[in-house]
């Protein structure tokens, strides 16, 4: 059966966490991967990083990472000059991967994370694919020594004007060509974007790398109005065998709730015991639907 996960910021609202504690938290629930910010890694020193790794293996939980990318490190900028700082940046951060072992590191990887502040035209868009696929070409060959993969995730037309959609995500990596990227896609953002969620899936196909899981509006799934019977069918049609990594955000406050925009807690008083019932919930929920769908 497909691992499965949960995103740390399900329980925290600030992107840097207590890593060993939520370690500790997904093996008592028996999940089989935590997931959390990358950018946080820039700021602990190697020796820590493998400890944390040590700590995870020892739980026998898998870590995966996760990024919005900060406009300021814009691989797709019109700006050279940002353009080359984002290109360190995130080689900075596959090299901090690295140092854990590798791994799978995915997001908004391929742009600034958020709406630009000028109108992005059809020429404008393409130029943008152009100068983020180059500038990704030389992150992979980072990531490629490093044995880390690269997932680029179609996110929301409020999120990014890149890649919205499976079909823009598929084009992208095809034009990156590297055995080293895949696709992310995430049920949030297609029940947004997307025509039908099972078609995307099967456009992707075996480019689907990861997988995230979130409902409607951002609850646990099960909670909201996304046909999963659709979702978990397209998955079995494609054969998925990757990982699948829930990423509810239902907090209210602090940086995450700000850049996620949860102007509300979508959970009624989401204490910590509530939070990890829910978070039980969610994975036989995910359990439940691999099982009658023979994923």
């Amino acid at each position: 059966m497909n691992k499965l996960g949960i995103f740390v910021n399900f329980w925290q609202k600030t992107w840097d966490v207590d890593y060993r504690k939520y370690i500790r938290k997904m093996h008592d629930l028996g999940g089989d991967i935590l997931e959390f910010q990358a950018q946080p890694l820039l700021d602990i020193d190697d020796k820590e990083l493998k400890e944390i790794k040590k700590f995870a293996d020892g739980e026998g939980i898998e870590l995966t990472y996760s990024l919005g990318l900060n406009r300021k490190y814009d691989i797709a900028s019109r700006d050279e000059s940002v353009r080359k700082g984002g290109v360190k940046y995130l080689s900075d951060i596959v090299r901090k991967i690295a140092v854990m072992g590798g791994g799978l590191f995915s997001g908004v990887t391929y742009c600034g994370w958020g709406v630009p502040d000028y109108f992005v035209a059809d020429a404008e868009k393409e130029a943008l694919y152009e100068h983020s696929v180059g500038s990704m070409k030389q992150v992979l060959k980072v990531a490629e020594q490093e044995n880390v993969t690269i997932c680029v995730e179609a996110v929301n037309r409020f999120e990014s004007p890149l890649l919205n959609t499976a079909e823009e995500a598929l084009k992208y990596v095809e034009l990156a060509d590297s055995p080293n990227l895949g696709i992310l896609l995430d049920t949030y953002h297609m029940n947004i974007e997307e025509d039908s969620i099972g078609d995307a899936i099967r456009l992707a196909g075996k480019k689907l790398t990861h997988f995230h899981t979130g409902e409607n509006n951002r609850n646990i799934p099960g909670r909201g109005h996304l046909d999963w019977d659709e979702i978990f069918t397209a998955l079995h049609d494609i054969g998925y065998k990757g990982r699948i990594v829930s990423e509810p955000f239902v907090l209210m406050g602090n940086e995450v709730g700000y850049d996620i925009r949860v102007w509300r807690n979508i959970m009624k008083d989401p204490t910590e015991e509530k939070l990890d019932d829910a978070a039980r919930e969610l994975l036989a929920f995910t359990r439940t639907m691999l099982q009658k769908h023979n994923v």
